[in-house]
């Protein structure tokens, strides 16, 4: 049971790194720097890529792709 709950844990936060990263890389390279599409890095955004991992980052962008129609 405690090894389960420690798996889950270091994925999380492992499927987090991987996507805070994600959004920064995204922001400062990808994105032209007057954009209105930037999604920050806060605890939500982190809580989302953490449970949902590159799909999450995907889903956030998507969002804001949404609101700017």
């Amino acid at each position: 049971m405690l090894r389960k709950l420690a798996s889950f844990f270091v994925t999380f936060f492992i499927r987090a790194l991987v996507g805070g990263t994600l959004i920064f890389f995204i922001n400062h390279y990808m994105l032209p720097d007057q954009t209105s599409l930037n999604v920050g890095i806060n605890a939500a955004s982190l809580v989302t890529s953490g449970a949902l991992g590159v799909p999450g980052v995907c889903l956030l962008y998507s969002i804001l792709i949404f609101q700017n129609l």
